[in-house]
């Protein structure tokens, strides 16, 4: 009976840091969280159109709770069948959920297509980080991340404003149609790149059985303890800000996210080169000092100038933790199971993320007094996260 060879993959060492793979991915990073960040500032005010407003937590806690659930398979996959068809496959799902949009006219209708659209961010992140891992000589991993993640909060940024100038000057439809082209153009840009995990399988049904020690990778279980309660803020934010934008007399929803996503552009490849150089927990310290900062400083936000400095103050939290704590889960992968440890990882993500909309969905109830509570609540679970952190450290 023939051996069954071990995986192998293209030697990143024969690449610089910086090139043409790279470079693909970025832009199709960017192209892709622009697709569906663009629907986040407007989907408050869409569902409420159709007599859904208590519903309002379920936008971010549906998508990212498929997202969630979705990660073990896209991690086993990403490992058996390669890289490439994962994220196409992302990608395809984001072109027919903006298809799909304006015909969900009812508020179950729109629930589940938040649902669906889930899937997105369940399989495509997954793929890209390991892909960017393979490319990338070990000891620049932070590098290589923090700039494939400065493109992804690129286009998180250029999103919610692209989102909410098209809702300004044209209908939801359009606005739809414009996130579906987004994520199109996105699986453009990767068609024709090279598959880096070698040997790979062929796709089979069988793959699709997922037994229980193919769900969590343990090795990397400290980084995920910590990026669950760090995105527990970012559900928050996606969840309150739209409306703590208006309370404050902002035309623009998407404002935030443009001061946030800046401010967490000038830090994201520093501070991933960084942890190259200082250290994983070090730098994830730091971020962690500047999130909880940030948090108390949007809960007192009650002037525009305030709000724009914990916006700033955010993004610099964020920008220092995602290179960071993404690049912390490789350190302590196993080779032959990266897309696991990655999975691993965006399930923590999506849980953090998923919990903190429930929570501010279900504590604010449209009553805006309420949402300098949240802030400080979320905070204090950044402080929590800090304490763990500072006693690894220590270790």
């Amino acid at each position: 009976m023939n051996k069954i060879r071990p995986k192998t993959f293209i030697s990143s060492s024969a690449h610089p840091v910086y090139n043409l793979k790279l470079g693909l991915i970025c832009l199709s990073s960017l192209l892709f969280s622009a697709s569906y960040n663009m629907l986040i500032p407007e989907l408050p005010a869409y569902l409420t159109t159709m007599g859904g407003a208590k519903y309002i937590g379920f936008i971010i806690s549906l998508f990212t709770l498929t997202a969630g659930l979705s990660r073990p398979f896209s991690g086993k996959l990403t490992d058996t069948i390669g890289r490439l068809p994962v994220m196409i496959f992302g990608t395809i799902v984001c072109v027919l959920c903006g298809m799909l949009y304006p015909m969900a006219n009812t508020v179950l209708g729109f629930l589940l297509l938040r649902l669906f659209h889930g899937f997105s961010t369940g399989f495509k992140p997954t793929a890209t980080s390991a892909y960017v891992a393979d490319i990338t000589p070990a000891k620049s991993w932070g590098a290589a991340i923090g700039m494939q993640s400065l493109f992804y909060s690129t286009g998180m940024a250029i999103g919610p404003a692209v989102g909410s100038f098209i809702k300004m000057n044209y209908t939801y439809d359009v606005l739809f149609y414009a996130s579906s082209i987004c994520a199109f153009m996105s699986m453009l840009v990767i068609l024709n790149m090279k598959e880096t995990l070698q040997p790979k399988q062929k796709f089979k049904w069988a793959l699709l059985r997922i037994n229980r020690n193919e769900i969590i990778a343990t090795e990397v279980l400290p980084a995920a303890f910590v990026v669950l309660l760090v995105y527990s803020s970012f559900g928050v934010i996606l969840t309150l800000i739209p409306d703590w934008t208006a309370y404050l007399g902002i035309a623009n929803k998407g404002m935030f996210f443009i001061v946030f996503t800046v401010s967490s552009l000038l830090v994201r490849f520093v501070a991933g080169k960084a942890s190259d150089y200082y250290g994983r927990k070090i730098v994830i310290i730091i971020g962690l000092v500047v999130l909880v900062i940030a948090m108390l400083l949007l809960g007192l936000a009650t002037s525009v100038m305030l709000f724009i400095s914990g916006a700033i103050l955010y993004g610099i939290a964020m920008g220092v933790l995602s290179p960071s704590l993404n690049a912390w889960t490789i350190d302590m992968s196993l080779k032959h199971a990266r897309g696991k440890a990655v999975a691993t990882m965006y399930i923590a993500l999506e849980a953090g993320i998923g919990l903190g909309a429930l929570f501010s969905g279900w504590y604010y109830q449209s009553r805006i007094d309420n949402i300098p509570e949240v802030m400080y609540s979320i905070g204090g679970i950044a402080f929590i996260a800090l304490g763990y952190m500072l006693l690894k450290h220590r270790k």
